[in-house]
């Protein structure tokens, strides 16, 4: 099988999820064969740097779990990842957007982090800022290598939407933006953090670095993006076509964006043409009001219910001095599922 012969990062991770088993090493360049959808360059990559393929499958994991926990409350949950045609990913969906910038985003934050933990021999911790610290704080610790994760991330990343044979100008002018709207993101998640030092807990002085925030909140950042993303065109601007607001046209595209070519279908039925699994036997909150409400995700076609039983640690006690004891407790809860 191919990825409809256009190979991109999404392709990658989502083949590399599928064909490359939890516990393959890369440790000869002949394993780089192994690895399912990469383009000439991205193999090249993979040769030189082994270490570093190791890092972004290890990236593409994280991308198909976070997308599905930060997506879980809607239709579309991320499960067409899974889908071998990706169909939803070639068509310049609202979808596709968003798993363009996160997986760019996952593989620079990986790698960035990978430099941090010392998985990664060719680079280090990030450098320390030039500004002087306020009284009481001082800069230490090690940084994540935020400038080598989005120099490499984006060699990755970008490389097949640089090919000639990528596909439409239209799409990959999209999932290069997109792209890096995902690496902006990144950047504006690169936050202070520091350890207190002190007689007792004081905390009289502060080692500080900076690090990036967990995946999670980067891909919630990008939901945000998801939720108001803009319908664009591919029209002559000047001497060049370029993507612009198809329903704003006195205004260029902003870099902070996501953007989509084509519209998403209802995710209501499978169609695995559509890149649509559908929502049956997807649960539903009976109580709420959002698109987590069993009206939104079952479409109107009803619920069934069922009930679960939960085991809890209840009635803890502390014990000086120091454990602590917890009964188990069981209560019944009603669940429901789309028909």
């Amino acid at each position: 099988k191919t990825c409809l012969n256009t190979y991109n990062s999404v392709c990658f991770c989502s083949r590399a999820l599928s064909h490359t088993p939890t516990s393959l090493h890369i440790n000869q360049t002949q394993h780089c064969k192994l690895l399912p959808g990469l383009v000439s360059s991205q193999a090249q990559l993979c040769r030189s740097n082994l270490e570093l393929m190791q890092t972004i499958i290890a990236a593409a994991r994280e991308v198909k779990k976070t997308c599905q926990k930060t997506f879980a409350d809607m239709r579309w949950n991320c499960s067409s990842i899974d889908i071998p045609s990706l169909v939803l990913f070639q068509t310049g969906t609202r979808e596709s957007a968003f798993v363009y910038a996160l997986s760019a985003a996952a593989i620079s934050h990986t790698i960035a982090q990978a430099c941090t933990s010392g998985d990664l021999r060719l680079c280090s911790c990030g450098p320390i800022p030039g500004e002087i610290p306020e009284p009481g704080y001082r800069w230490g610790g090690c940084a994540d290598n935020l400038h080598y994760g989005l120099v490499m991330g984006s060699k990755f990343s970008d490389a097949p939407m640089k090919m000639k044979k990528a596909g439409s100008h239209a799409n990959k002018l999209m999932h290069l933006h997109n792209s890096e709207v995902g690496r902006q993101a990144l950047r504006d998640a690169l936050v202070m953090k520091c350890k207190c030092h002190g007689v007792s807990g004081s905390c009289s002085i502060r080692t500080c670095w900076r690090g990036l925030q967990d995946l999670k909140d980067i891909a919630i950042d990008l939901k945000t993006k998801y939720l108001s993303a803009t319908k664009v065109v591919h029209r002559p601007m000047g001497t060049r076509k370029q993507l612009v607001p198809k329903d704003i046209d006195i205004r260029p595209v902003r870099e902070n964006e996501l953007v989509y070519l084509q519209s998403s279908p209802d995710f209501c039925a499978k169609n695995d043409k559509l890149g649509s699994v559908g929502t049956q036997d997807r649960q539903c909150n009976k109580t709420s009001i959002g698109s987590d409400s069993c009206d939104m995700m079952c479409c109107g076609r009803g619920y069934n219910p069922y009930t679960e039983k939960l085991v809890e640690r209840c009635h803890c006690k502390y014990h000086w001095c120091c454990y602590v004891t917890c009964k188990k407790c069981e209560r019944i809860v009603e669940r429901y599922v789309c028909k």
